[in-house]
C-alpha cells in the first residue's frame, strides 16, 4: 500500500474521500476536549484556573516536535528511496509544525507567567523548543531559497535530518538539566502522574491536535501536488511542449 499511494493521482483520490471525515471529527475532538477541560476539569490546588491553559499548550508541544519527527521521517524516505511523494509530505508538514511550536511557546509563556514571575526565563526546555522553531522556519526558507523542487527536496531533507538530533534534547531536557519544567507526567514508568479528571480531556485534547494535523496535511499535500502540476503545465508551455 506504501508504494501503491506513492502516485500522486491515487493520493489526491484517497485524500478528497478522507479529508470530509477527517476534518468533521476534528471538530467533535477539539469541542468535547476544549468543554471537558476548560469547564468540567477541576482547577489545580496551586495554580487555580491558569492550569486550563495546560489543555492547549500541552497537545502544541507534543506536535511540535512530533510534526518535526515527521519530517525527519519523510525526508530519510526522500533521500534514501527516492518516493515522489516523500518530500511533498515534508515541506506541506513544516508550516503546521511551526504553527504548533509557536502555539507551544506563546502559551508557556503566557502560563509561565504567574507560576514564575517572567514571562521568558532561558529553561533548557523552553529554549530547546525555541531551537526547533528556529528550524522550521530554516526549513521553511530554504524552500523558499531554491526554485527547483528536486534539488530544494534534497537539502531540505538534509536539514530535516540533521535538525531531528534537537528532539530528543527536547524530550530529554527535564531529566539532563535542572529546569523549571516539571518531568513527564503522562508517559512514565509506573503510569500518568496526573489525575484521571485532567487526564483524561488532555489525551482528548491531544488526539483532537493529532486529528488536526492529518486534516492539514492531507489539504497541504493536495495543495502541494496542484502547485507542481501547474508549475509543471507552465513550464512545458515556456518550453513549446505543452499544448493543453
Amino acid at each position: 500500500m506504501f508504494d501503491y499511494y506513492a502516485n500522486p493521482a491515487r493520493f489526491m483520490k484517497l485524500s478528497g474521500v478522507l479529508l470530509p471525515w477527517v476534518s468533521g471529527l476534528t471538530v467533535i475532538l477539539f469541542a468535547v476536549g476544549l468543554y471537558w477541560g476548560l469547564f468540567i476539569a477541576p482547577a489545580d490546588y496551586q495554580q487555580g484556573e491558569t492550569v486550563r491553559i495546560m489543555f492547549i499548550h500541552v497537545p502544541a508541544a507534543w506536535m511540535a516536535t512530533f510534526v518535526y519527527g515527521y519530517i525527519a521521517f519523510a525526508s530519510a524516505v526522500s533521500l534514501i528511496f527516492k518516493h515522489p511523494l516523500a518530500d511533498v509530505a515534508a515541506k506541506s508538514a513544516a508550516p503546521i509544525g511551526a504553527a504548533f511550536a509557536f502555539l507551544a511557546l506563546m502559551t508557556g509563556m503566557i502560563w509561565g507567567k504567574p507560576m514564575w514571575g517572567a514571562w521568558w526565563v532561558w529553561d533548557a526546555r523552553l529554549t530547546s523548543v525555541l531551537v526547533l522553531f528556529l528550524l522550521y522556519m530554516g526549513y521553511m526558507a530554504l524552500w523558499q531559497m531554491i526554485e527547483e523542487p528536486i534539488q530544494a527536496g534534497r537539502a531540505a531533507a538534509i536539514l530535516g535530518l540533521v535538525g531531528a538530533i534537537n528532539i530528543p534534547i527536547i524530550k530529554f531536557s527535564v531529566d539532563w538539566w535542572n529546569t523549571l519544567h516539571q518531568p513527564a507526567s503522562i508517559v512514565k514508568g509506573g503510569g500518568p502522574a496526573i489525575h484521571s479528571s485532567i487526564l483524561v480531556p488532555l489525551l482528548i485534547m491531544i488526539g483532537a491536535y493529532m486529528v488536526l494535523f492529518t486534516a492539514l496535511i492531507l489539504a497541504a499535500m493536495r495543495a502541494e501536488i496542484l502547485r507542481r502540476r501547474v508549475r509543471n503545465m507552465r513550464l512545458a508551455q515556456a518550453e513549446g511542449g505543452y499544448h493543453g
